[in-house]
């Protein structure tokens, strides 16, 4: 690793400016699920243009955040972090400026371009600055931490904007924080780059963008055309293609934008799948339930916000338990308690209507809180579980994108299963609670898979596989 031009170095600051980068990002993806009924109101956009609100930010998100790695390794991790918050502050901007849909959409993908610059930038930059081991691992848990804080300020902060001075006011406190993380970025953080620069996979990276960004458009807008349209068929099709094509150039690729190889890890492909059908229960539940509450009940943004809050707070608590429960007994444990949550708190809501009590309700978001609060320290564990050291953060990373891909999809297929009670792109809010039962009822089948596949994962056999792979990668 090698450093160039670092200014007087004060760790905290450091670490302080990355933490704020955090803040913004996961702040947003709560603030924003809390502001789609008033955009809805005051735009006039039918339901697919709510979930592409979401989804546009998602979609670059996981599109880019493996490219963006290799680029802050080549031309400067500093800068490369600088452009994404400036990136973030401009798409903030343009979405508080919006003044149709379209622009909205467009500014949440400028957004995600800047957000994908951010995180994965942003933990690099913090094991280049602490290089003893137990600082770094303090400065790292410090760093995830605040990712619980943000989840839980996001509703609130969102509702007391929303009720006070308007949804637009949701984007634009991100450009002050922004501005100030510059300041202090400038100021304070070391430039660094990577020891050794990996190449970049431009066919395989172009591929990866069309074959999501196909998929979604096939869900997000099967109940506007319908299921056997054309336009359908061609969008999840040529999906399909892109997939194949995406396997196929990166089994030749001399660097590959993923390297297949890592799959036969039966620990690592199961954390893989595990985070995709995670972090898709996380964002449906999040976005539908966001929408119950206040068209359904009524609620405005600010009360919708409150209750939201058992979700926050049983992310926020049952993460660090999760840390410490997967460095005593693995992964295991922690995704077998995951899975409990997040069935529970799905089961829960398998009978919705318009009068559920409001205590089933919050019981609901805090079992899923847990769930998704103990599922991330075992995903990226099982990951990087018996991976060569080298290839461990490409292992991490790549987990870390498939959260983002199931995000992504967990809109789109939300909204693809609950669209029994859209009409005309307009949704009767009487049949919406009757609609999202096979929301919950497919979230329990995925609990299910997610316990099944922490205990296939994390067995002997598995281990062996791991091992076997490492040895593959380290003779290579």
């Amino acid at each position: 690793m090698a450093s160039t031009g670092s200014p007087t170095l004060h760790p905290r600051v450091v670490l302080a400016t990355c933490c704020l980068s955090l803040l913004l990002v996961m702040m947003d993806v709560t603030v924003v699920n809390v502001v789609l009924p008033s955009i809805r109101a005051q735009m006039h956009g039918g339901f697919s243009t709510l979930q592409w609100v979401v989804d546009a930010y998602t979609l670059m998100v996981a599109s880019l955040m493996l490219l963006v790695g290799t680029l802050a390794d080549r031309f400067g991790r500093r800068r490369m972090f600088l452009v994404g918050i400036a990136l973030f502050c401009a798409g903030s901007a343009l979405c508080g400026l919006a003044r149709s849909v379209e622009m909205l959409v467009f500014a949440r993908a400028v957004q995600g371009i800047g957000g994908s610059m951010l995180n994965p930038v942003a933990l690099s930059i913090l094991t280049s600055v602490y290089v003893e081991p137990r600082a770094r691992a303090q400065a790292i848990g410090t760093w995830g931490a605040t990712s619980g804080v943000a989840l839980a300020l996001g509703p609130v902060v969102g509702g007391v904007l929303v009720h006070w001075v308007g949804w637009q006011a949701v984007f634009w406190v991100n450009v002050p924080i922004g501005l100030i993380a510059i300041a202090l970025t400038l100021r304070f953080v070391p430039e660094s780059r990577g020891g050794r620069g990996r190449g970049i996979d431009a066919p395989g990276q172009l591929l990866a963008i069309v074959a999501l960004a196909m998929i979604t458009s096939g869900l997000i807008e099967a109940h506007n055309y319908g299921w056997s349209s054309p336009a359908i068929s061609g969008f999840l099709g040529f999906g399909a293609l892109s997939v194949a094509g995406f396997v196929i150039v990166e089994r030749r690729a001399a660097t590959p934008l993923i390297d297949l190889r890592f799959f036969g890890a039966w620990p690592f492909s199961g954390a893989i799948i595990i985070a995709v059908l995670a972090f898709a229960m996380f964002s449906a539940f999040l976005f539908l339930n966001t929408l119950y509450l206040q068209d359904v009940r009524g609620l405005d943004a600010l009360h919708a916000g409150l209750c939201t809050l058992p979700f926050a707070a049983g992310s926020m608590l049952c993460a660090p338990l999760s840390g410490r429960l997967t460095g005593r007994y693995g992964a295991r444990l922690p995704l077998l308690l995951s899975a409990i949550g997040f069935g529970a708190g799905a089961l829960l809501l398998t009978g919705l209507d318009a009068s559920s009590p409001l205590g089933l309700l919050l019981a609901s978001y805090g079992l899923c809180g847990c769930g998704f609060g103990l599922c991330n320290a075992p995903i990226t564990n099982a990951a990087i579980s018996g991976m060569p050291r080298a290839q461990a953060g490409v292992a991490a990373a790549i987990a870390s994108t498939s959260r983002q891909v199931g995000a992504l999809l967990g809109i789109a297929l939300g909204g693809a299963m609950s669209a029994s009670s859209v009409r005309g792109g307009v949704v009767e809010w009487s049949a919406f609670p009757q609609a999202t039962h096979a929301v919950w009822w497919s979230m329990v089948v995925g609990a299910g898979c997610i316990a099944a596949l922490g205990l296939v994962s994390t067995g002997l056999r598995a281990r062996r596989s791991a091992q076997a792979v490492a040895a593959l990668l380290d003779s290579a």
